[in-house]
């Protein structure tokens, strides 16, 4: 296969890979924000971390292999340019946002108490908006 009928496969898994990484980032924060709200409920909280720690950890490889794919681009393709470094100023935000939501997690199993549930609902949003400049960033390549 040459490199021109390769590029669109690389980029195809590239991007199935980051949107199911960003259904992790998206969806942690709210496995927060109901163990924020369930307080009481052990048999709730137990199903609850469970599923954040599965979803953390599935997240962390989808991540992983977006990350392998994306370098590929850059490296095996030229993909690059001041865009592409602003998005990945962004993506690496975005990373530091899920891994503290995963620290969190981790929190509640050692007994820690979260934050509010309405400063959890605020984290969940925050990657919303990185995501439309990451989007932006790729589609208009500004600069």
């Amino acid at each position: 296969m040459d490199k021109a009928s390769l590029y669109p496969w690389v980029k195809t898994f590239h991007l199935v890979f980051v949107i199911a990484w960003m259904a992790t980032v998206f969806y942690l924060p709210r496995i927060l924000v109901n163990l924020a709200e369930t307080q009481g409920q052990a048999d709730v909280q137990l199903r609850l971390v469970l599923m954040g720690r599965k979803l953390y950890r599935f997240g962390h490889n989808m991540f992983g292999i977006a990350m392998i794919l994306g370098v590929v681009l850059w490296l095996y393709f030229g993909i690059a340019g001041g865009w592409l470094h602003a998005k990945l100023t962004l993506v690496v935000l975005m990373l530091a946002h899920f891994i503290i939501a995963g620290r969190w997690l981790k929190g509640v199993e050692k007994g820690r108490p979260l934050p509010s549930s309405f400063k959890l609902r605020v984290f969940n949003e925050a990657p919303v908006f990185l995501l439309i400049a990451v989007v932006w960033l790729v589609l208009a390549k500004p600069f």
